[in-house]
């Protein structure tokens, strides 16, 4: 009798738990600004896109601008989602090949007269027939997004260090880099007294993880990235950068990579700057996107134990799961009050499955012969649980 009530109870809480499920929404995911912790975007999601267009008459203005605003819109979703080598610029599809790739829009803002149409857009597109474009135009992508990344931009000039000092054109130059919506959110620390009691310049080159680790859980940061930028000039009476940047966290093995920059004719060492912020920052996210390329000719599922202390915690790490690119689906194959066990069906393999869920703070891990799933340290509780 006691086996039987026992068999129920886990059927009735099996029931509960997909009647939940039913009803609850995935969970979506939303240039360096000053501090890191920010609500997750969808990468599906293209928002502040302006339009401005003249025509006849408002309608046909209205009508012209739409259009170009979700060309404008898929643009920057391909920018963000694919690496810039398969960008050509200009095999985009017609536009109502386009139309049928956006889930829907919104108008922030607008401004209309008897000739003109001013709009601020927000543009969602849907997952499905994005891949479904990128597939059928062989164009590699990913859609991983990375925790946040701290910058902590080195100045060296005249044989000084510069962090957190003022003036330090190189900072300036990454703070005036717009949030470009990408899958690797950088963000620049305050530079307030706590910051400057954390981490000097010194310790920022040298590498000092300790110090680094602080300065990044206080922003939290999943990794931080020093780049040291040293000025010079050439022969010619030009300035000139070289520079040295390193990522360092738990998100990739720590690498330096060495870059030098020469001004243009005519180009001030303030342009200068802003041209190697931003083709550093397009290199970082670069990286990022080819250690998270979906490989949808490699699959593979493995069973994954994953502790909990009861059913809310389930729901909370199935929000999370459905939610990563690389995971295709979850098969539920045991759930009980102290642990669910599923089949992970994903794409890639268990290293890139590793580091999407560590986005999440996850961690993929062995217990003897089998996997498991527990919360990164300093996580207090289930990732993403609701409260």
């Amino acid at each position: 009798m006691m086996k039987i009530c026992r068999c129920a109870a886990v059927i009735f809480s099996a029931l509960v738990f997909f009647g939940l499920m039913a009803a609850l929404p995935v969970q979506a995911q939303s240039g360096a600004q000053s501090g890191a912790k920010s609500a997750k975007r969808d990468v599906f999601e293209v928002r502040d896109v302006k339009v401005d267009v003249t025509a006849k008459t408002a309608a046909k203005a209205r009508e012209k601008a739409l259009v170009m605003g979700e060309r404008e819109a898929l643009r920057r979703l391909v920018a963000r989602l694919t690496l810039s080598p398969e960008r050509t610029g200009g095999d985009f599809p017609p536009p109502k090949d386009i139309s049928a790739l956006v889930k829907d829009f919104q108008v922030l803002e607008e401004k209309t007269s008897a000739v003109r149409y001013l709009a601020t857009l927000v543009y969602r597109f849907k997952p499905r027939r994005v891949r479904n474009y990128f597939i059928d135009s062989y164009m590699a992508f990913a859609e991983t997004p990375s925790k946040p990344v701290l910058v902590l931009p080195v100045f060296q000039t005249a044989g000084a260090l510069l962090l957190f000092d003022d003036p330090n054109p190189w900072r300036d130059a990454w703070a005036a880099r717009p949030d470009t919506g990408g899958l690797v959110p950088m963000a620049l620390p305050k530079g307030d007294l706590e910051d400057i009691s954390l981490i000097g310049a010194e310790q920022a080159v040298d590498g000092d993880m300790q110090r680094l680790s602080a300065i990044a859980r206080r922003y939290g940061a999943g990794d931080t990235l020093v780049v040291q930028a040293i000025q010079g000039i050439d022969s010619n009476g030009l300035a000139t950068l070289e520079v040295f940047m390193t990522r360092y966290g738990t998100a990739q093995v720590e690498q330096t990579v060495v870059k030098s920059y020469a001004a243009r004719t005519g180009e001030s060492m303030a342009g200068l700057l802003r041209r190697a912020a931003d083709d550093l920052a397009r290199r970082v996210e670069d990286n990022w996107k080819r250690d998270n390329l979906l490989e949808f000719g490699r699959q593979a599922v493995i069973a994954v134990r994953l502790p909990i202390s009861g059913l809310e915690d389930w729901v909370g790490l199935k929000r999370i799961l459905a939610g990563i690119a690389v995971i295709r689906r979850a098969d539920l194959v045991l759930l009980s009050r102290g642990e669910a066990v599923v089949n992970l069906h994903y794409i890639g393999d268990p290293d890139q499955l590793s580091l999407a869920l560590e986005q999440e703070d996850l961690i993929l891990g062995r217990e003897g012969d089998e996997w498991i799933i527990t919360p990164a340290a300093g996580a207090a509780e289930i990732p993403g649980k609701k409260s």
